[in-house]
């Protein structure tokens, strides 16, 4: 029986072809890519060879120009087979010396009858199926044609009988084959329907391998909720205590700002206090100095009063003397208007000299006031810098 390989990376282009074939009487053999086929041709020669023309290693066209190039394979028909079949597919076919290209999905008994054309043109002969007709029986081998023309006129009979029979055979055969077009027409449209349901599991495999990575890296992301969940508990903990220590330094500065505001009003009135005392020092300074001009007033007048003693003394005895000289006289005349000046200007000196011992009476006690301001001052500016010493502190335990 006839050996015919078929090679196509469809199950179902493999699969029709081989129940045609099958039907037929021919032995086949199914290679699923190139590979398996040249594998196969390497080893087997089969009588026709049909392959698809696009498969993922090695194309239709490679294994038709592997058959062609292999001395004991070079006369074994090639047939390819293709979806789409246009000028460059029937160009390619013809530069790699192929017996023809049939389109696929096939219709009706096209694979079987060009199979079987390929066979009989290999043989030298065209079988009844292909050729449209039935022959007549032939003679069995090695009989003579006499015998046959006596049997033939012994028996007319006989021969009308097997023809009929023949007739009736060529009838059901006839019923046999539309029977099986109209099959294989079926089969056609559902293969057709195989080769997109084909196409459409390969597409929802595909959807469906996406869908379990996917499912896979959600159910890694799933496993990292209650960590970030924990991480998130965390953070928000932290958020709470930092917020609390903003707070908290927010009113510390507050409270900063103000003691600033007070340290600086407080260093302000210090400096009003040190100058008002710097003022006061001054005024001491000169009352000093005014005490010192009244003592040496006081020294002048004293000093006046036992010259005035030493002049009424010289005067009594210038009264006394008076008759002696009287141009002595007009001098003391001189001398007393010059005492009486001296008297004026000794009262006006005492009344200074009061005024003075009332203005120290009052610095000392302005003094003694900004003593006691000074005083304070410096209690207040101790406990500022306690408060201060406080926060650094804290700032530092912080």
């Amino acid at each position: 029986m006839p050996k015919i390989l078929v090679a196509d990376d469809s199950i179902a282009v493999r699969k029709v072809a081989e129940r045609l074939l099958t039907e037929a009487g021919l032995v086949v053999t199914l290679a699923a890519n190139g590979e398996e086929a040249l594998a196969y041709l390497a080893k087997e020669r089969p009588d026709v060879v049909v392959s698809d023309v696009i498969m993922p290693d090695k194309s239709g066209y490679e294994v038709c120009a592997f058959v062609r190039g292999n001395v004991t394979l070079a006369s074994t028909p090639v047939l390819l087979i293709s979806g789409i079949v246009n000028h460059e597919v029937t160009k390619q076919a013809e530069s790699c010396r192929a017996d023809g290209v049939l389109k696929k999905p096939f219709q009706g008994t096209s694979l079987k009858d060009r199979v079987l054309e390929l066979i009989a043109k290999q043989q030298g002969a065209v079988p009844a199926s292909v050729a449209g007709r039935v022959s007549a029986p032939q003679a069995p081998i090695g009989e003579p044609t006499i015998q046959m023309a006596d049997r033939q006129q012994q028996e007319p009979h006989q021969e009308v009988r097997i023809l009929k029979e023949v007739e009736d055979r060529l009838w059901v055969e006839r019923t046999r084959c539309e029977e099986l077009t109209k099959r294989l027409s079926e089969s056609s449209e559902q293969l057709a329907r195989a080769k997109t349901s084909e196409v459409e599991l390969v597409a929802e495999r595909a959807r469906v391998n996406d869908l379990q990575e996917t499912l896979v890296k959600v159910e890694q992301q799933v496993s990292r909720i209650p960590e970030l969940e924990a991480a998130l508990k965390v953070e928000q903990d932290a958020v709470g205590l930092l917020k609390q220590e903003v707070v908290h330094w927010q009113k510390a500065s507050g409270r900063i700002a103000e003691l600033e505001s007070t340290l600086h009003a407080e260093r302000a009135t210090a400096e009003q206090l040190v100058q008002q005392l710097t003022e006061l020092e001054q005024m001491s300074s000169r009352t000093r100095e005014m005490e010192a001009g009244l003592a040496n007033a006081e020294q002048q007048t004293a000093e006046l009063h036992r010259k005035l003693q030493e002049l009424e003394a010289e005067l009594l005895t210038e009264r006394r003397k008076g008759e002696e000289a009287v141009g002595h006289l007009q001098e003391l005349e001189r001398v007393a208007m010059n005492i009486q000046e001296m008297e004026g200007l000794l009262t006006a000196e005492r009344d200074r000299n009061g005024m003075l011992t009332r203005r120290v009476a009052d610095a000392e006690q302005a003094a003694e006031s900004a003593t006691k301001r000074l005083e304070e001052m410096a209690r207040k500016l101790g406990e500022i810098a306690s408060l201060a010493s406080q926060l650094g502190n804290g700032r530092g335990q912080s």
